[in-house]
This record gives structure tokens, sequence and C-alpha cells, in this order.
């Protein structure tokens, strides 16, 4: 399966949103910047017992990678189902559509990710 498929649109999102609610659907935010195991633990244990797993890319300041190659990074993983590259006005109105308590923000934790992978990559490469 080419897992760009995953890769939807705001407006899609939305258009499958009362689908998503029935199915009992969980919504992440973040940045995905670079992806790390964390990341990976972490959306497995959000995912447990949802229906469906729908993971908001959002952009952090001064990003790595692109927003498409996060998104596809993101796609990638098995345990999500739907992968939605949105600037802030977009993904603000995709997220309006579901109750709060299906939404997982994860933009500070994954600041604090890239900051230790960051710091890691640092002291490997003191001398």
């Amino acid at each position: 399966m080419d897992t760009r498929h995953k890769i939807i649109e705001p407006e899609r999102a939305i258009a499958l949103s009362k689908d998503l609610r029935a199915k009992g659907v969980r919504i992440v935010t973040g940045y995905f910047d670079v992806i790390v195991a964390e990341h990976v633990r972490r959306l497995l244990e959000i995912k447990n017992g949802s229906g469906a797993l729908v993971v908001v890319v959002l952009d952090p300041p001064d990003p790595v990678l692109s927003l498409r190659a996060r998104a596809e990074l993101v796609a990638a993983l098995r345990m999500v189902d739907y992968v939605v590259p949105a600037g802030e006005p977009a993904a603000r109105e995709l997220l309006s559509h579901f109750n709060p308590g299906e939404i997982v923000r994860e933009e500070s934790a994954d600041l604090l990710r890239a900051r230790r992978l960051s710091e890691h990559v640092q002291r490997r490469h003191q001398p």
C-alpha cells in the first residue's frame, strides 16, 4: 500500500469527521520533526482502543523537514489511519469538528523531543 494515500487535506478530514467520530476517533496534533521512537510509543498509546487515529502535522518553529516530508513519514506508521498536513488556521477549523476529549495536543512534547535529540547529537560529537 502506498502510505501517501493516508495523507488528506483538511477539507477532506472535515468531510470525514462525522464518520470518524462514529468509529471512535483520536486526533493527535504535533510537529513530528524529526520522528523518534518516543513518537511511535506515544502514538501507539493514544491509538489503543480507538477506532481511528488521525494525525494533524503542524509547522514547528525552524523545521528540519518540510511539512510534506513529515506527513509522509507519519503516514508510514502502521497505527496511523490518516495524516492531515495543516497550517494553524486550517488545523483550528478541523479541530472544531471534534470533541476536546478526542484531541491530543503534542506540540509541547514534540519541542521537548527535538531538544533532547539535539542535545544527544551534540553530546555525541563533542571532543
